[in-house]
């Protein structure tokens, strides 16, 4: 089940209000409009449609699919909703398509905790990949720690919500075990006082296994760079469908 930050409706409907700044999409746009020169595209764990919505209005063919229905709700009542092909769900319920890209933006590849899922949710992006297609994601560095960063104090924020009064939330660390590290994201609502509690777990995985599992999948790993919004602390991974 998604966490309660996407499926919640009341929650789903402040998530673009409390994170606006989505200038880490420039990167993915770049690498899909001008390096790869993508005509469709398949957004894996699109949320509230950002990244699919920007695609489409610069008129390629996008499927975005997501298990959040409250997320995709959101998405579908965004100016430019009706150019994209909405699903909610996971890519085992994706139909057929030949896509020139997929891409997994922000944290999507790293919700994935057991690896019989992350590796069915690989091959089935392959699938959807045509010959030679690109799928492009990524992953935050595990040795840059960065959920010791993720405290009450550095991420609290109040914001004032047209229509719906100040919001306030943050986000805080409170169990990390192995690879596998657990947050709750608390939010209120100061209009009423109502507090929605939710709580993530996110994989850190090696770059070693990261790649491992692309081979796995049947993907060869094109490249790893460096984020560019996030230099030194995530890896951004393009990994191809084989032509043959």
């Amino acid at each position: 089940m998604p966490d309660a930050i996407f499926e919640n409706p009341r929650l789903a409907a402040v998530y673009d209000a409390l994170d606006p700044d989505r200038s880490d999409l420039d990167e993915y746009a770049r690498v899909v409009l001008d390096e790869l020169g993508a005509t469709r595209v398949l957004d894996i764990g699109c949320g509230t449609g950002t990244f699919a919505l920007l695609l489409a209005a610069r008129g390629l063919q996008v499927t975005g699919i997501d298990p959040a229905t409250a997320s995709i709700a959101v998405a579908r009542e965004k100016p430019g909703a009706g150019a994209v092909m909405w699903i909610v769900g996971t890519t085992s319920d994706l139909p057929p398509l030949q896509v020139d890209a997929a891409t997994m933006t922000a944290n999507v590849a790293q919700v994935f905790l057991d690896d019989d899922d992350w590796l069915v949710t690989l091959r089935a992006a392959r699938s959807a990949l045509r010959p030679g297609g690109t799928l492009v994601f990524e992953a935050r560095r595990p040795e840059d720690r960065a959920w010791e960063r993720w405290t009450k104090g550095a991420s609290r924020q109040v914001v004032p919500v047209p229509g719906v009064g100040d919001v306030e939330d943050w986000v805080q660390v409170t169990q990390v075990d192995g690879e596998l590290v657990t947050f709750d994201s608390p939010t209120i609502f100061h209009a009423d006082g109502e507090r929605i509690e939710s709580t993530s777990t996110l994989r850190f995985r090696s770059r070693e296994a990261i790649e491992q599992s692309l081979v796995d999948a049947g993907f060869d790993v094109a490249d790893v760079r460096d984020l560019a919004y996030a230099p030194g602390r995530s890896w951004l991974y393009l990994a191809r469908r084989p032509a043959n």
